[in-house]
């Protein structure tokens, strides 16, 4: 039988690494739907990864049996059908059936904010991080999903730091997910003032209660630094403690302090520096108060630091760890036009001739690679611990990474899990995940053979060394998902 190194080695993963390294059927209420359709699909035809494989790739957590053939059935051309899409996932509408009943039985996670304190942390923390992989699983509005990661990443929380235990579930419900694909002026000030980053950032200890007392000025470095502007952008260590001037007064409810009203955020004026004060050069009168904060933000997001910076994090995630100065520059001068319009600003750097060339370059993360395979080979799941674990093992559970940075982006850090990977990829093949199941034969038979099989998981035809090593050994879905085509989106 062909050893898991030789297809490696034919379908190049070993390369690709060391490459990288320098920079159960659904009856019950309990089970999840399948992914896909019970019929036949066309997968990919050509030997490289096409416009509509790549876009797929880069704006959804993964093709399904038959998006492909989906996608280009949207129009006449090639183009137009990428460009229907785009326009799809852009606008994508409320209704999601299926993500929403995939994360029914989580009914925790639905609860009000004060009543999310009734439930035991470890219930929550599981429940958001299964929550999490489900939608990304089993959601039409794949792009919102995406985007919903990336703003968790880049207004990072840790789910273990006091309060945030129970706030976080709203925080992604009410906030992340509600404004990803909206206008970034409204998430920041949904972000700022939430409770959960006023909890994790400290910004609800943050208050002057004598002329002398000196503002914390944790949150206003991070949402300059982490949020906003980024460490090269310009601002000076008298902008931070302006800025955490301007932030003074804002607390929340918290558990044992109060009865009542538990996670509500208030402002308090006694606690509240209300002097003037000059923010990156802009004056903000005395005697604002709780706008206070609304004139800092106004003042940020109009910087140009703040345009290129959110311009940069977009291209990392969907061109490369070092994108183009050319994208970044047309996105950053779409982010400044718009005001911010986050499906704007998106719009043009999928438009960027940097974008499209970009094709089986970027590593996934553990978390897009599990969320990937399930969607690739249709498995059904019920979710819960089995799959938390796997997330655990590869090391990317969402809102438990512990620094205010968020989960890196670049491949360095994820090389180490390529066994695990591995591991993973025969278990959920093998049906050795409890609650997960894959159907291979018949996964072959829709596709139309098995090579037919390997164009949809790898995204492109094999090559004749790896079909040649898959067929012999007899392990072909597993074999595909452990290669660097699947690997690399």
């Amino acid at each position: 039988m062909t050893s898991r190194r030789r297809f490696l080695e034919a379908s190049g993963t070993l390369a690709a690494a060391a490459a990288l390294g320098g920079c159960a059927d659904v009856s019950s209420w309990r089970a999840l739907w399948t992914t896909g359709e019970d019929g036949i699909f066309a997968p990919p035809a050509s030997t490289e990864i096409d416009e509509i494989s790549h876009v797929i790739a880069r704006l959804t957590h993964g093709a399904r049996p038959g998006d492909h053939a989906r996608v280009r059935a949207l129009a006449p051309t090639v183009h137009e059908a990428v460009a229907r899409f785009i326009d799809e996932q852009l606008a994508p509408g409320h209704d999601d059936a299926r993500a929403d009943q995939a994360v029914r039985r989580l009914e925790a996670l639905a609860e009000p904010v004060g009543e999310l304190y009734e439930y035991q942390p470890a219930l929550l923390r599981d429940q958001l991080a299964d929550s999490t992989l489900r939608r990304a699983v089993y959601a039409n509005r794949q792009l919102q999903e995406v985007m919903t990661g990336v703003w968790s990443d880049h207004f990072n929380i840790d789910i273990s730091k006091g309060d945030c235990r129970w706030l976080t579930p709203a925080y992604l419900r009410d906030v992340l997910r509600p404004h990803a694909l909206g206008s970034f002026p409204a998430l920041l000030r949904a972000v700022v003032l939430s409770p959960a980053m006023l909890w994790y950032l400290d910004g609800r200890v943050n208050r002057r209660g004598s002329p002398g007392e000196q503002p914390n000025e944790n949150y206003a470095r991070e949402l300059l630094e982490l949020h906003t502007l980024g460490v090269h952008g310009g601002y000076t260590q008298d902008d931070i403690m302006e800025v955490a001037r301007a932030l003074t007064g804002w607390t929340v409810r918290s558990r044992g302090e109060s009865r009542f009203g538990i996670g509500r955020v208030e402002f308090n004026a006694g606690a509240h520096d209300d002097g003037e004060k000059v923010v990156l050069g802009q004056r903000i009168a005395a005697g604002g108060g709780a706008r206070d904060v609304h004139d800092v933000l106004n003042i940020v997001i109009a910087h140009p630091a703040c345009a290129r910076f959110i311009a940069g994090t977009l291209c990392r995630r969907f061109i490369a760890d070092d994108p183009p100065a050319a994208a970044v520059d047309a996105v950053a001068r779409t982010f400044a036009t718009t005001g911010g319009d986050i499906p704007a600003t998106l719009r043009t750097l999928f438009a960027t001739a940097e974008f499209r060339a970009a094709r089986g370059t970027r590593f996934k993360r553990p978390f897009h690679f599990i969320v990937s395979a399930l969607r690739a080979t249709d498995a059904t799941t019920q979710g819960g611990r089995p799959l938390i674990v796997w997330l655990e093992r590869l090391g990317q559970v969402p809102f438990q990474y512990p620094t205010p940075d968020g989960y890196p982006r670049e491949a360095g850090p994820w090389l180490g899990t390529l066994l695990w990977r591995w591991q993973f990829a025969g278990a959920l093949v093998a049906g050795r995940i409890e609650g997960t199941r894959v159907n291979p034969a018949q996964l072959v038979g829709r596709a139309g053979g098995e090579r037919e099989l390997l164009a949809h998981l790898l995204g492109r035809l094999p090559t004749r060394e790896e079909e040649t090593a898959a067929r012999a050994s007899r392990q072909a879905i597993a074999l595909a998902l452990s290669a660097p085509a699947f690997q690399l989106t």
